[in-house]
This record gives structure tokens, C-alpha cells and sequence, in this order.
């Protein structure tokens, strides 16, 4: 049974995390503090610490909680549809920045999260490969490499997307990897 202190624990901790995340993607890592995480949850900022441990505690379990956020929108039937509808949801989140910020903060030297998001690109090139695996694929065509290909063109798109979004027309560009994964599934 669940005590109301753990409870008020964990109400604080998503708090936290959503104000973190929001904030991370509006501002990038570097240049969020625990006093805007706080102000932003309504949760004290010596609570921050205590749940987290530092600043790094903090984006670690952003991460972790985009990541799992990602897992559960990711199709497991070889529909393409159901992938451009999943991938359209998963871009326009408004926290959807988020995914680029911590993207480029893996990318500096002596990142504290450039392992684990390594990581999760192999995870998500396993559930790539694994789905992909189920489309009769030509000879000379891995579904290894198009796993990669898969996830750098989506990449690509929402970056772009986001840079210019008056300029990327979202559901047509989805539409289009649609069709390009089609012409090799």
C-alpha cells in the first residue's frame, strides 16, 4: 500500500520532471536552473536535489522518462500509416523539442547522458530492425541499415520542421517517408 507521503513523493517527482522538460526544451540544459525548475513546478527548489541529486540526476530521468514516452509510441504492427500517424503525434507534442535538446547535449565532450543516448538510438534501431523485419525486403537491403536510414530521415524532418515550420509542411514530409520506406519494404 501506498503511504500519502511516498505519494506526495512521486506527485512532486512528475512535477519536476514535467517543469524540467518543458524547460529544457524551451531553454536547453545548460541554460535551465533549479530555481526555473522550481518556479515553473511549484515544488520547492531544495526538493530538486532530494529527488534527483544534481543537475544531471535531473536530465538523466528526463531522459529516461522521454525515452519511455517514445517506447510506448512506437507501432508494433508493419503498418506505415500507423508509423507517419506516430511519428505527426510524437512531433507536434509541445515538449517535442525536447527530443533535438538532449540530442545536441549528448553531442558536447564529456556529456553526462552521451552513453545512454547512444543507447537508446540501438534501442530504437532493435525496434526499427524488428519491425522492419516483418516487410519483405529486396536483396542487398538490411534491415539494419534501413533501420538507420529510417531514423535519420525522421530526425531530419523534425529538426527541420522545427527550425522552420512554416517552411516544412510536416504531414506531407511523413507522408513522403512513408512512401520511400514502401518503395524498399
Amino acid at each position: 500500500m501506498t503511504t500519502r507521503r511516498e505519494q506526495t513523493s512521486g506527485e512532486s517527482r512528475e512535477l519536476i520532471l514535467g517543469a524540467a522538460a518543458e524547460l529544457f526544451a524551451e531553454k536547453g540544459y545548460r541554460q535551465t536552473t533549479f530555481a526555473d525548475v522550481a518556479e515553473r513546478s511549484g515544488i520547492s527548489r531544495g526538493s530538486i536535489p532530494w529527488h534527483f541529486g544534481s543537475k544531471e540526476g535531473l536530465l538523466l530521468a528526463v531522459l529516461e522518462r522521454s525515452v519511455e514516452t517514445l517506447r510506448a509510441g512506437l507501432p508494433t504492427e508493419p503498418d506505415l500509416d500507423v508509423l507517419v500517424a506516430g511519428l505527426e503525434e510524437l512531433f507536434t507534442r509541445p515538449t517535442s523539442k525536447l527530443f533535438v535538446t538532449l540530442l545536441v547535449e549528448a553531442l558536447e565532450p564529456g556529456s553526462p547522458i552521451h552513453g545512454r543516448y547512444a543507447a537508446i538510438h540501438e534501442t530504437l534501431r532493435e525496434h526499427c530492425r524488428q519491425w522492419l523485419s516483418r516487410f519483405p525486403l529486396p536483396d542487398g537491403v538490411s534491415a539494419d541499415a534501413l533501420a538507420v536510414a529510417l531514423i535519420g530521415a525522421g530526425i531530419g524532418i523534425h529538426q527541420q520542421w522545427l527550425v522552420a515550420p512554416d517552411k516544412v509542411d510536416l504531414p506531407r514530409s511523413l507522408a513522403a517517408l512513408r512512401y520511400l520506406v514502401a518503395g524498399v519494404a
